[in-house]
């Protein structure tokens, strides 16, 4: 194996890592075993007899808790360096195929504005997000100088507005672009407590609202 190869396959392994962890902090069902898998065992898994990364084999899909109607979650390593049209269209094909309602792609490259504008065609029907590996080689959350952020509820939100008799509009805002917010998957309207560590009071909470 060459030694590039084995830098991707390293690259590969810690993305494949970010976005467990990221599915599992959003709420789905993802087993320890997957969240604690080794570099060994990753490989063991998804590169084939030459050893090379079959990214074929790096899908999975994972079941929202009970009670809740997100739906199923869908994530997908695009098999080629550049996502086009093509590539989007059959994406969007297996979320409807298999009743997914939000489905995450990650491709090494880029994305074509072809592909990109299709997103927004399926819009209400699927919620459809990418990232470039990149984006996910380390976890941002994970950062110490990156504060806890929480997703409230529905009720939590409500409660929040009535007890200091807020606007939405008054809130801060936190930008959908966001990293974190991306990495939550925030949508517009929703909002995140920040937990920072105070030297004074251990911590403190704000709030913001996704815009």
């Amino acid at each position: 194996m060459s030694s590039s190869e084995e830098r991707n396959i390293v690259k590969v392994f810690r993305v494949w890592k970010t976005v467990h962890q990221l599915v599992h902090d959003r709420g789905y069902a993802v087993s320890q075993s997957e969240l604690e898998l080794t570099l060994d065992q990753f490989r063991a898994m998804h590169c084939g007899m030459g050893r090379n990364l079959d990214r074929s084999t790096l899908s999975f899909y994972a079941k929202p808790p009970p009670g809740s109607d997100k739906g199923t979650i869908y994530v997908e390593f695009a098999k080629e360096p550049s996502v086009g049209i093509k590539e989007m269209r059959t994406f969007v094909h297996t979320l409807g195929d298999h009743n997914h309602k939000t489905g995450i792609l990650i491709y090494a490259n880029n994305m074509t504005p072809s592909a990109t504008k299709i997103i927004s065609t399926v819009t209400g029907q699927f919620t459809i997000e990418t990232f470039q590996e990149s984006d996910l080689i380390v976890n941002i959350t994970h950062h110490e100088l990156v504060p806890k952020h929480v997703l409230l509820t529905p009720e939590e939100k409500k409660e929040l507005l009535d007890r200091y008799k807020l606007r939405e509009t008054q809130l801060p805002r936190i930008q959908m672009a966001d990293p974190v917010a991306r990495y939550l998957g925030l949508k517009r309207g929703q909002v995140v407590k920040i937990v920072r560590r105070s030297e004074t009071s251990g911590r403190y909470n704000s709030y913001r609202i996704c815009a």
